[in-house]
């Protein structure tokens, strides 16, 4: 959670642009790319960490290679939408590993899951099994994705914007 408000100038834009695209990247790199040395470099990164820019550095696995060849998208509608039962759900959501990511929504669905699996009956199973077993799930509907064309995580940073005042 962010502890304090930290102005971003052009360099943080920079960092936060650089480490997202390559959270590998050297502070000596970085600090190179922002045009200032590496320790006050260092020392805006941990800042930018510490106010909640940075929640954290994730490898992009490569799920195929893993055995990994269903990518689906699940529509999910629960019969209440009291808050409990919405809470009580996502916390059932987070036990299952086969769900990579979960977002509520406004509208038509509840909740749209992004589910990996091995196969079409591994999907199968889990659906029945664990998502349509669930307490309170009234219906699910199925996107399966063909191809992913675009895959960028984090946000679009205008690194060349006016700085804060």
């Amino acid at each position: 959670m962010p502890t304090r408000r930290v102005k971003l100038d052009r360099i943080d834009r920079r960092i936060l642009d650089d480490l997202q695209e390559n959270g590998r990247m050297t502070n000596v790199d970085l600090a190179r790319r922002a045009g200032i040395s590496a320790p006050p470099c260092l020392r805006r990164v941990r800042a930018l960490e510490e106010a909640g820019f940075i929640r954290g550095y994730h490898a992009d696995i490569a799920p195929e290679l893993l055995g990994y060849e269903l990518t689906v998208f699940a529509l999910i509608g629960l019969s209440s939408q009291a808050k409990a039962d919405l809470q009580k759900f996502e916390q059932l959501v987070e036990s299952w590993p086969e769900v990579r990511e979960c977002h509520m929504l406004a509208g038509e669905a509840d909740f749209l899951l992004k589910v990996v699996a091995e196969n079409w009956d591994a999907y199968k199973t889990f659906v029945d099994e664990r998502l349509t077993a669930a307490p309170n799930v009234n219906h699910v509907k199925t996107m399966q994705v063909l191809q992913t064309t675009k895959h960028r995580p984090g946000v679009p940073i205008d690194v060349d914007a006016v700085d804060e005042e």
